[in-house]
């Protein structure tokens, strides 16, 4: 049985809260609902109404939007609505029916360079997973049916799935104008015919070993690191993160050593293997860490996952 874990999240809206899922509510088009009447076809939003201060739902792929009437504060009554979500969804209640006529949501794929020539980023219009996934072969994707299909393309040598994107690296022996357009269509169909991209196998193990029975899902987890490595894994978070993600690739806190003060990082993506990674470490990610943390790093290096 799946089990799900609502996180609460405040909007820019103070009206407005999102109850996200760890995992996907919804693989089709999200639908908003004003009453209860209109909540027909969606039984946890049925029964959401049923609270007094519940003016507006949104169901979106993984969270629930709830814009509430003035009579109460979100403070008072918001561990209550996520209980409540929690408790439908692992009793085996329903988000929308299956017989709903929701419609599909058309997915759009665009391709972006990288900084590594062997790699290209397909980037869609929704969310693909909710955690960065990597795939060296096909017996390593069996728990991942899109990857599995993409790697039958003989030319697919490695596969990255972060949010909203899928980095894809090809063997020498193909070019990337031969091949761009046959693998951006068949993401795009498989996206818009709403197929699994990755199974339960695949998420559960890394969940249950994040969770630590508080509901969160961490970044990396960080109880047990030294008070140095929590603040390198702080601004690799923070600042490198989000600048790797968008040249299609992803980068992991390994260890540090205090005696050598040398901080090990795994690449992968578009950055495992890039010509340009050895300038990156050494001129940006290392020259950060220096500068930001003086006196306790001196070298940063990539190993192989």
């Amino acid at each position: 049985m799946i089990f799900f874990n609502i996180n609460i999240k405040p909007t820019n809206h103070p009206d407005i809260v999102k109850f996200e899922a760890d995992k996907f509510l919804l693989q089709r088009e999200g639908q908003e609902f004003n009453n209860i009447d209109e909540a027909k076809n969606s039984p946890l939003a049925q029964q959401l109404f049923y609270l007094p201060f519940v003016k507006k739902i949104y169901i979106a792929q993984n969270f629930v939007a709830i814009e509430k009437y003035d009579i109460v504060e979100w403070k008072e009554v918001q561990q209550e609505v996520a209980d409540a979500i929690e408790g439908h969804l692992n009793n085996g209640g329903a988000v929308i029916k299956e017989d709903s006529t929701s419609k599909k949501m058309p997915a759009t794929v665009y391709v972006e360079s990288t900084p590594n020539p062997s790699v290209l980023k397909f980037i869609a219009n929704k969310k693909l997973v909710l955690q960065t996934t990597e795939f060296k072969n096909s017996e390593e994707a069996k728990n991942a049916p899109m990857a599995q299909q993409l790697f039958q393309f003989p030319f697919v040598k490695e596969i990255f799935l972060d949010e909203n994107f899928i980095s894809i690296t090809k063997y020498d022996s193909a070019e990337w104008e031969d091949i761009t357009a046959e693998l951006r269509e068949f993401i795009r169909q498989y996206i818009e015919d709403g197929k699994e991209i990755l199974k339960e196998e695949a998420v559960q193990p890394k969940l249950e070993d994040e969770k630590k029975g508080t509901g969160e899902l961490p970044k990396i987890e960080t109880e047990n690191l030294d008070d140095v490595s929590k603040e390198i894994v702080e601004i690799l978070e923070e600042y490198v993160k989000p600048a790797v993600a968008s040249d299609g690739g992803n980068i992991k806190f390994e260890s540090y050593n205090p005696e050598d003060r040398r901080v090990k990082v795994i690449l992968q993506g578009a950055c495992s293997g890039c010509p340009s990674s050895t300038v990156t470490l050494k001129n940006g990610i290392e020259q950060m860490l220096r500068e930001m943390l003086k006196g306790k790093v001196q070298t940063v290096e990539a190993v192989n996952e």
